[in-house]
């Protein structure tokens, strides 16, 4: 008997906000215990050798969770003992990844406050009688997913920039078989969020755009909740439509190719608002996940020449849009093959034709 394939999924619900109290001392001991490993690190990571001078040493995770174990008990803390472990964990990772030994503190108050984070580790989280138990606490939650079916695994509570709390917990789902047989590029671009090489295009919506005015003004009234709320909505709208337009993608097709545009290199640009207003780090990431989910092959390719080159002949010509400079152009015609091309799904057909190449070659998928 063969077992069924599974992969990891994130879930998130929002919690009741009776509960934003108690998620708040459980957020500023977690910062407490942030900062006092910020601490250590700070003070700790040198030491003096006699004729030699002071050397770096390396305080690893481990070290720290040593020289903080009693810090639950000493400061008659609430948080789950894997809370403190975690988060000290993360410390760890963060000064290998910036190579830093002092990090940026965790501000528990005042304008610069840090947004809540109560991370766990899994079996820190349980579903007892319809409600999260965690630390000891009940917290009921607006459960959308049916978080009884799911044994959960290692997690976090997060607040937003409103004040609005989160459960957020790793979950094991099987691995849905591929339901499409359709092949398809696609080509992300800022006159079309993205067109994909059957002519279907995801209109630009100008999410940000269309709010910047009322923006603007709950701005210079100093109206910070009325700000953060426009914010908010902005993205849940371009969410929103990032998730129909996925969700649409990895059930009618098996086989989906992107351009590897950089959106952070085009935020140094002129083009700034539109590229962040496009979101195309989050369709990427939705499609990625969304794909794994339902067995859909998914690939990134360069997408250099993918423009200018036609995709029935392969000849790059004169007539064919150039860099920055051609996005005026919209459409144009091969003189070799003589095929008029709307400019985005041509690009997108490239795409695809790249996926092929890539997969012919027999270069890993994942």
């Amino acid at each position: 008997m063969n077992t069924p394939l599974t992969t990891l999924k994130t879930l998130s619900v929002r919690v009741r906000d009776k509960h934003a109290a108690i998620l708040s001392r459980m957020a500023f001991e977690a910062n407490q215990v942030w900062n006092a490993a910020n601490a250590e690190t700070a003070d700790g990571c040198y030491i003096p050798v006699p004729e030699v001078g002071w050397i770096r040493t390396n305080i690893s995770a481990f070290d720290l969770q040593k020289q903080l174990k009693g810090i639950k008990q000493a400061l008659g803390f609430i948080i789950h003992s894997t809370t403190v472990q975690e988060v000290i964990a993360v410390h760890a990772k963060s000064r290998k990844q910036f190579k830093k030994d002092k990090l940026r503190w965790r501000v528990s108050g005042g304008a610069r406050r840090s947004l809540g984070w109560i991370p766990f580790k899994s079996g820190a989280a349980q579903w007892k009688n319809g409600q999260v138990r965690f630390a000891g606490y009940h917290f009921k939650v607006w459960d959308s997913h049916g978080l009884s079916q799911y044994a959960f695994r290692a997690g976090s509570f997060s607040e937003d920039a409103r004040g609005r709390w989160y459960f957020n917990v790793v979950v094991e789902v099987a691995v849905e078989k591929a339901s499409g047989t359709a092949h398809i590029g696609i080509d992300l671009g800022l006159k079309e969020t993205a067109t994909c090489s059957n002519g279907d295009k995801l209109e630009r919506s100008d999410f940000y755009r269309k709010l910047e005015a009322k923006l603007g003004i709950a701005q210079r009234a100093n109206q910070k909740k009325r700000v953060k709320a426009i914010h908010a909505k902005i993205k849940n709208r371009r969410k929103d439509a990032l998730h129909k337009f996925t969700t649409q993608l990895v059930r009618e097709n098996e086989l989906i190719v992107v351009g590897d545009v950089s959106s952070s290199a085009l935020t140094k640009t002129k083009m700034a608002k539109s590229v962040l207003d496009a979101g195309w780090f989050m369709l990427k990431t939705q499609l990625k996940y969304k794909a794994m989910a339902r067995s859909v092959v998914f690939l990134e390719v360069n997408e250099a020449y993918s423009t200018q080159a036609c995709s029935d002949c392969g000849s790059i010509s004169i007539n064919s849009p150039k860099g920055r400079t051609g996005l005026g152009i919209r459409e144009w015609l091969c003189p070799d093959c003589r095929t008029l091309h709307d400019r985005d799904v041509n690009a997108a057909r490239n795409h695809l034709a790249a996926g092929y190449s890539r997969l012919a070659g027999g270069i890993p998928v994942l």
